[in-house]
C-alpha cells in the first residue's frame, strides 16, 4: 500500500429526539494510509427507511474526490435496518467497497422478524440476505468482520492493514465521531435547519 493512499470512511450517528424528523446523520471522512484526515462529506438517512445507499452515493458525489481508491462503511444496516447496497455503492463509485464490523453475530435474521411485518419484513430480509458473505478477517491481533465487493481477499487484508490502527480503520473512526459531533449540533437548541 502506497504511503499517502486514500480512503473514504462513512459512518452514522443517530441520537434521536421527541420532534422533527427521524434522520440518521452520515458522515464520510477521507483519511490517508498515514492517517491523514483530507476531507469531510456530510449526508442524512431516513430511520427505517430504505435511502442510506442513495444517501451515500450522493455524498460521495458531491465530495467530488477521484484520488480517493476505497470506499469503506461502518456495518451494512444503518439507521435501524436502513440497508446498504454494497453492489450499488461499487457501481455508482468505481471503487472497491467493504463493509466492516467489530463483533461477532449470529446475523440480523431474528432481529428483522421480530422488528418488522408483512412487506417491510420481506423488503428487509431480501436486502439482507442479498448481501456478500460476511467473513473474519484479523488485524493487529483484533478480528474485523467484513463483506467486500469489487476486491479480491488479499487486496482486503492489505487495505484493513494499512489503515487499522487500534482495532478501527482510521477512517471508519474519524467518520464515527465526525457524524457523533454533527448529530450532537444539529440536535441542539440553537440549530435551525431551513
Amino acid at each position: 500500500m502506497k504511503p499517502g493512499r486514500r480512503a473514504l470512511g462513512v459512518a452514522e450517528s443517530y441520537r434521536g429526539t421527541d420532534d422533527g424528523p427521524a434522520t440518521s446523520t452520515l458522515a464520510g471522512a477521507v483519511v490517508s494510509s498515514d492517517r491523514a484526515v483530507d476531507d469531510f462529506v456530510f449526508s442524512s438517512c431516513t430511520v427505517g427507511g430504505s435511502d442510506a445507499t442513495d444517501a451515500i452515493v450522493d455524498a460521495w458525489d458531491r465530495l467530488d474526490r477521484p484520488d480517493v481508491r476505497y470506499l469503506l462503511v461502518a456495518g451494512v444496516a444503518p439507521a435501524w435496518y436502513n440497508f446498504l447496497d454494497l453492489g450499488a455503492l461499487h457501481e455508482a463509485t468505481d471503487r472497491p467497497v467493504l463493509a466492516v464490523s467489530f463483533e461477532a453475530s449470529e446475523g440480523l435474521t431474528d432481529a428483522i422478524e421480530a422488528a418488522f411485518e408483512g412487506r417491510e419484513r420481506e423488503r428487509r430480509l431480501d436486502a439482507y440476505e442479498a448481501l456478500p458473505e460476511r467473513r473474519r478477517v484479523a488485524v493487529e491481533g483484533a478480528d474485523l468482520f467484513v463483506r467486500t465487493v469489487g476486491i479480491d481477499d488479499a487486496e482486503v487484508r492489505r487495505v484493513l492493514e494499512a489503515y487499522t490502527h487500534e482495532r478501527r480503520p482510521e477512517p471508519l473512526r474519524v467518520a464515527q465521531r465526525a457524524a457523533g459531533r454533527v448529530d450532537e449540533f444539529r440536535r441542539s437548541p440553537g440549530f435551525h435547519s431551513e
